[in-house]
């Protein structure tokens, strides 16, 4: 007898598996002390990395409204992970940046996912796994090319 799941559609097992993986993050990271935070809050961490950004750059990065943007900055900035500064160019441009708090925060999201990738290479098997992993990124290559589109937050 076949497994269903053997018959599901494609983009329905990649939603799955991610919706599963994402669960798992979650309750590790909100173990570990962040449960004011939330997955789509991560993608705002990893578009600010670096030199920061503009509120305007950061919806573009996200691939989000300027006011979804605003909206979380500001909520971001009322918990402490972010803060505006003067943009190094001058005028009223303010850059956003992470605060400390937000680089443990990724320190820590960091740990657990590598937790959670060795936890399915020992129930998957690392060559599997490797494989899987490149089979995705062929896939994704082969849709996308170099134009990767952003990954938009998931709330």
């Amino acid at each position: 007898m076949t497994d269903p799941l053997a018959r599901t559609e494609l983009t329905f097992l990649l939603g799955l598996a991610f919706q599963l993986v994402v669960a798992d993050f979650v309750q590790e990271v909100e173990a570990a002390g962040y449960r004011d935070l939330r997955p789509a809050h991560g993608a705002v961490f990893q578009a600010l990395r670096g030199a920061g950004a503009t509120s305007t750059e950061l919806a573009e990065r996200l691939g989000v409204t300027k006011q979804a943007s605003g909206q979380m900055v500001g909520d971001l900035e009322s918990r402490g992970y972010v803060r505006r500064v003067p943009h190094p160019d001058g005028g009223r441009r303010r850059l956003v940046i992470l605060t400390d708090k937000a680089m443990q925060h990724m320190s820590v999201a960091g740990q657990v996912l590598a937790r959670l990738e060795g936890d399915l290479a020992a129930k998957f098997g690392g060559a599997e796994l490797a494989a899987l992993r490149a089979e995705l990124t062929r896939l994704i290559r082969t849709m996308a090319g170099d134009a990767l589109p952003p990954l938009r937050p998931v709330w």
